[in-house]
């Protein structure tokens, strides 16, 4: 087939490798255009971008697509069989949605119609799924909403975090979406009609997201921290100062903690310090503990535990964390 490949991020580019790996022609790769990064502020190509330019296929980057006749029509003079968009970030009007022969096929983070929307790596952990996956879908005008054809799944670790869940599901979309154009060329391909009332959606992260409320369960924090782990991050405050937390876990109770050193003044209360261990520090939580294993305040390196309460005795740590 002739494709044109439409894509932004890390996320897009497995599938990106496996399609120029195939059978099939790319004759377009569409990005996003060049955005301004790092201190410098100087415009860095798309993960998609720098890998399209490494393989000589031709990249355009229009800052909209919606009401641009000039690549609309270089689309029509392209021609393509199918048009492939996995985390392109711009929604695709009507005309172009219907040009392809076997329209515009979508590579998506879950298993419809379970998690539409911008965040369902994040939210699957977050939410404790036992398991997600992947679905490839004919495009329509709606949000995640078109037809479903290849479904992959995959079971959630006990220690899965948002980042370890994106990169397997990365690689999980290019194998698929090979089979569904295998089947679309032999016309085999069935669509399955997406059930609007079993539906869910995946709202957009932002860095508020990962404020921590200790009046939730430590079960949901734990999945919280793991969710949002590299980015946006989960977070509380100690004397007025950002503190991330990378690693937790769930304790029921901290009477039968080895080693463990309880803070003068714990009331077991939410958000309250209960004490220390060697490598751990404890938090009271709506019930429950979460024991904090790895963590970075604000301007400092990211470190464990036991790095961190080489420099902050018990007491120099405040009753509660906000």
């Amino acid at each position: 087939m002739k494709l044109v490949f439409m894509g932004t991020p890390d996320f897009s580019v497995p599938t990106l490798e496996k399609l120029i790996e195939s059978k099939h022609e790319i004759a377009l790769v569409v990005t996003q255009p060049d955005r301004p990064k790092g201190r410098s502020g100087k415009p860095a190509f798309s993960p998609v971008k720098e890998c399209a330019i490494a393989h000589n296929i031709k990249v355009s980057q229009p800052e909209r697509i919606r009401g641009n006749e000039e690549f609309i029509n270089e689309l029509r003079e392209i021609n393509p069989d199918a048009i492939i968009v996995i985390a392109f970030g711009q929604i695709l009007p009507k005309e172009v949605i219907e040009m392809p022969k076997y329209g515009c096929i979508n590579i998506h983070a879950s298993i419809l119609p379970k998690y539409r929307g911008a965040a369902p790596i994040q939210w699957a952990v977050i939410d404790g799924l036992k398991e997600t996956g992947v679905t490839i879908m004919a495009m329509d005008e709606g949000l995640d909403t078109g037809d479903i054809l290849e479904v992959g799944k995959l079971e959630l670790d006990k220690e899965e975090t948002g980042g370890s869940l994106f990169d397997k599901l990365s690689f999980m979309g290019g194998p698929l979406l090979l089979e569904t154009l295998d089947k679309f060329e032999a016309g085999t391909i069935e669509r399955v009609k997406q059930n609007d009332e079993e539906s869910t959606y995946a709202k957009k992260l932002s860095k508020q997201t990962g404020e921590i409320d200790f009046n939730m369960s430590a079960v949901e924090i734990e999945r919280l921290v793991r969710g949002l782990n590299p980015w946006p991050s989960a977070y509380t405050h100690m004397n007025g100062k950002m503190l991330k937390i990378w690693k937790s876990e769930v304790v029921e109770s901290i009477d039968d903690i080895n080693g463990f050193v309880k803070k003068e003044g714990f009331n077991n209360e939410p958000s309250e310090v209960a004490g220390k261990t060697k490598n751990a520090l404890y938090v009271k939580c709506k019930d429950n503990y979460l024991a904090i294993y790895e963590l970075q305040l604000e301007g400092k390196k990211r470190m464990d535990t036991t790095s961190f309460l080489l420099g902050y005795n018990l007491e120099d740590i405040p009753n509660k964390l906000s």
